[in-house]
């Protein structure tokens, strides 16, 4: 097959590609080779996280141009518009006016206009969003967690298999996979060096993240948006927004999902109003189908000790690993096995782009996160409904639960399924009563 050298005949194989004629254009080697040939790139959630992606995108050095931005709400749109084209300007930032799209709707219109994708929106949106990229054929990068109940995660597993057969690249921001120490370490766990892994602890401990207050002039709908880290609609409990990096790395470590969860949680320092309806601390166990127990603590309490990371212990030794590029493996007598070297090390969020992009401008298919992502999120997912109802939850309860968290209609006069009191305060889970599944 001879290399598409022109913009035209990019969109004439993309076209064919809808239509499953032939093989997808990033597959052609040398499809983006010619001067003028660049990668058309859409955002879709233009928040820090966003923001951030199309950055590391651009840092890569390949031929890339930002062509549309969608985002429900204006405000958002315009300061990611600003951030991006002030520190890129014009030659890599074709946004015009008509292709910034704001509201519920305008990820369609944006992901049409592309040919690679980030999604960054709240992870609520996340199975949507991932399901019409991959109907549109395009190369994806999305974030982490990709869904927010058992109804989502089993959307974006359908859509990674239609990504699989079409051929698509797609990376999801579970960075530690792009990270070198944890490269190097799982490795050699998995090549034997610690033998049997027999068990293992897990960490996001911190003193939690921001509160974005209610405005008179908002709906519910709005504050609930705004706010989102507190809605599980749209966030997941901090267990799956930000415990799902440490519950991954036992996946990865272990090779396997856990068949089981138990544990406990609740909400002892964040009891507010403008606190919606998610725990502070979550704790649990997740057993393997080996019988081996990974413990996974998660909480956020200002002013106590913090704690990110992760260990695990096998028949021959033991392992440290941490976001700053720890990676210490030793056996039972404290003889050292391997240590990272932790200067100069890449930075794993620009590693994540830098790899992704080389393979599209080869015409290479190299990536297939979704999997994995959806069901290390669906683990962090498991343990919420674990503490949530006080329930002992195995893999294929949690797996075919039938409780959809997402809104009815979304608009901005729409309500959200969950409201608060006379008094302003949301309904939370209470242990022993909740019905999760």
């Amino acid at each position: 097959m001879k290399n598409l050298n022109s913009r035209r005949d990019f969109i004439k194989a993309s076209a064919l590609v809808t239509g499953g004629m032939m093989a997808p254009s990033f597959l052609v080697p040398g499809a983006f080779a010619a001067p003028d040939n660049h990668l058309k790139l859409a955002v879709i959630g233009c928040g820090g996280r966003g923001t951030g992606a199309v950055f590391q995108a651009f840092e890569t050095g390949h031929p890339i141009q930002l062509v549309a931005m969608a985002d429900a709400f204006q405000d958002r749109l315009d300061n990611s518009y600003k951030a991006i084209s002030t520190k890129y300007g014009s030659e890599k930032v074709k946004v015009s006016p008509d292709t910034l799209f704001v509201g519920f709707e305008g990820y369609k219109q944006a992901i049409a206009m592309a040919d690679v994708v980030i999604l960054a929106a709240p992870p609520g949106f996340r199975p949507q969003h991932f399901e019409e990229a991959v109907k549109q054929g395009k190369q994806i990068f999305m974030e982490k967690p990709v869904a927010t109940d058992a109804v989502g995660i089993r959307k974006v597993l359908a859509a990674a298999e239609e990504a699989k057969a079409k051929k698509l690249n797609v990376v999801v921001g579970l960075q530690r996979h792009y990270q070198n120490n944890y490269r190097e370490v799982i490795k050699r766990i998995h090549n034997g060096d610690l033998g049997e892994i027999t068990g293992g602890q897990v960490y996001w401990n911190d003193g939690g993240v921001w509160v974005r207050e209610r405005k008179p002039e908002q709906t519910e709908m709005e504050y609930q948006m705004r706010n989102w880290y507190y809605f599980n609609w749209l966030c997941g409990d901090h267990i799956v927004e930000q415990h799902v990096h440490n519950i991954d790395i036992a996946n990865w470590v272990k090779n396997a999902y856990p068949v089981k969860a138990e544990g406990t949680g609740g909400r002892q320092i964040r009891t507010g109003k403008d606190h919606g309806e998610i725990f502070d601390h979550h704790v649990l166990t997740f057993t393997y189908a080996d019988g081996s127990v990974i413990h996974s603590e998660c909480r956020h309490f200002p002013g106590a000790s913090n704690r990110v990371d992760e260990s695990f212990q096998g028949t021959k030794g033991k392992v440290y690993l941490s976001a700053g590029n720890h990676g210490i493996m030793t056996d039972w007598k404290g003889n050292s096995i391997y240590t990272h070297d932790r200067e100069n090390q890449p930075n794993p969020y620009q590693q994540e782009h830098d790899e992704l992009w080389a393979a599209l401008v080869k015409g290479e298919y190299k990536f297939a996160d979704a999997e994995n992502a959806a069901k290390s999120t669906m683990t962090a997912i498991m343990g919420r409904y674990a503490t949530y109802s006080g329930k002992v939850l195995t893999w294929e309860e949690a797996m075919n639960g039938s409780v959809d968290l997402f809104p009815e209609k979304l608009a901005w006069d729409a309500q959200p399924k969950l409201l608060p009191n006379a008094d302003g305060y949301y309904p939370h889970a209470i242990p022993g009563k909740t019905q999760v599944i």
